[in-house]
């Protein structure tokens, strides 16, 4: 039984992983607009020992320090005295690809939990026989 718990667990610190990851995702996306505001990274890192079992685990919270952009308007109020102020650095397009990828990936290791959950049921079944 060590081994459906091992899957159920890497299975499901997957779920935890890409959930965060779509959680940043959204905030990113629903900052694209906002003057100033800098895109959010979240690295994902695996915990474990090479004997053991390694799960994904998500690390520190980044933010993405290129060049905001600059955007021409002299009547917004944060404009400087050239009339440009600072955009974000959110990239609508790569997070929506992104986020795809992500819900992908949640996804798989969903089916992968459920399977192995599938699994394990019908083994116990054969083994109450």
């Amino acid at each position: 039984m060590s081994d459906f718990s091992d899957a159920l667990s890497v299975s499901s610190s997957g779920l935890r992983a890409q959930a965060t990851r779509l959680r940043v995702l959204s905030e990113n996306i629903a900052n694209v607009d906002t003057p100033g505001y800098h895109r959010k990274t979240i690295p994902f890192e695996l915990q474990g020992s090479k004997d053991s079992v390694q799960q994904v685990e998500t690390g520190k919270v980044d933010l993405d320090q290129s060049d905001l952009e600059q955007i021409y308007d002299p009547q917004n109020p944060l404009a400087d005295a050239s009339g440009f102020y600072n955009g974000s650095n959110v990239d609508l397009i790569i997070e929506l690809a992104d986020a795809r990828e992500a819900q992908q990936s949640y996804e798989a290791n969903l089916k992968m939990f459920e399977q192995t959950r599938e699994m394990s049921s019908n083994l116990m079944d054969l083994l109450r026989r």
